[in-house]
């Protein structure tokens, strides 16, 4: 069982547990340290992320070393046109007895990373969200618990939308984070080169356990949030919301969706647990505009006139910060 004397303590000793991680991740991921950092922000705060980047960019290795880090059984399963809501979950068998037995599926692990999740049809797309959300499978009327923690970190490809189905807003929503995996620097991609063409025999160390991720969990939805910080958070959330009395606001001229209050919920823990990890035991302003970009960027829709004027939903929410 996890105990420490103090919060003040056990904030220590995560921020201690946060550099650790970066130090192991370092060992097999070169750069990317934001990546990893909102990775490890989402699930401290129990949430599910979606990264998107290009192919070839350690998207993949990128979730197995941090699972592998956190001591966290792993699974990946590549979506396909073909994939069946079953083969995600897990499905009724005959065994030797000639009886019914429920053979879990690949859902079944601590960290789920959805390989290209809007390449299969909404009906798989479905099985998995609603994993993500209840977080357990019911089969033949019986209930199945996942392992707890439990996280999904599902990834895209940006350029290749041919064939492809595209996760509803709806569902989209149900992702704490949207993460961008961008190209690494000249000197970090010399280094991947080299790295990854010499001999590797890397051995990584086991920097936390279940036990304690739940502990941390707990915690950091026990750091207190100022009252400027949290009405800055929701007024933030809702200037993102088109409003037709105010045809000059950014979201009225630019968006066509706004994001809705599991965003402002989202933004508070995130910048709550950005804050513990930078040393702070209280987020303010600053804690909330570092996250707001991941939190909000798959929240909200353009509208024709930003596709029109090429304006990005990025520099939307930039603007609006």
């Amino acid at each position: 069982m996890v105990h420490y004397a103090s919060d003040v303590e056990a904030v220590k000793a995560l921020q201690q547990k946060y550099e650790e991680l970066r130090k192991a991740v370092g060992q097999v991921i070169v750069g990317q340290m934001d990546v990893v950092e909102k990775l490890v922000i989402s699930i401290l705060c129990n949430g599910h992320s979606l990264l998107v980047g290009v192919p070839g960019l350690a998207k993949t290795l990128l979730v197995k070393t941090v699972a592998d880090a956190l001591d966290l059984s792993f699974k990946r399963i590549q979506f396909t046109p073909d994939l069946m809501p079953g083969d995600i979950t897990g499905a009724e068998i005959l065994d030797e007895n000639r009886k019914f037995k429920f053979m879990k599926g690949p859902v079944f692990a601590n960290i789920v990373l959805a390989d290209e999740i809007n390449r299969t049809p909404p009906k798989t797309q479905a099985a998995l969200l609603e994993a993500m959300q209840e977080r357990n499978v019911t089969a033949a009327g019986e209930e199945y618990k996942l392992p707890a923690p439990f996280f999904v970190l599902a990834t895209q490809n940006p350029i290749e939308q041919e064939g492809t189905y595209p996760l509803p807003e709806a569902q989209l929503d149900r992702f704490m984070f949207q993460i961008i995996v961008n190209y690494p620097a000249f000197a970090e991609e010399v280094q991947i080169v080299r790295q990854t063409t010499s001999p590797q025999n890397t051995v990584l160390p086991k920097v936390l356990h279940a036990e304690e991720i739940l502990y941390f969990q707990q915690l950091v939805r026990k750091v207190p949030v100022p009252d400027n910080v949290l009405e800055y958070a929701v007024r933030l959330v809702q200037q993102t919301r088109p409003d037709k009395k105010n045809k000059d606001s950014l979201a009225t001229q630019y968006l066509a969706w706004g994001a809705g209050p599991r965003a402002s919920q989202n933004l508070i823990l995130a910048a709550k647990c950005y804050a513990l990890l930078h040393g702070k035991f209280s987020p303010d302003i600053e804690d909330v505009k570092a996250m707001a970009l991941s939190v909000l960027l798959h929240r909200v829709v353009g509208s024709y006139k930003a596709e029109a004027e090429g304006i990005a939903i990025s520099e939307v929410i930039g603007r609006m910060l």
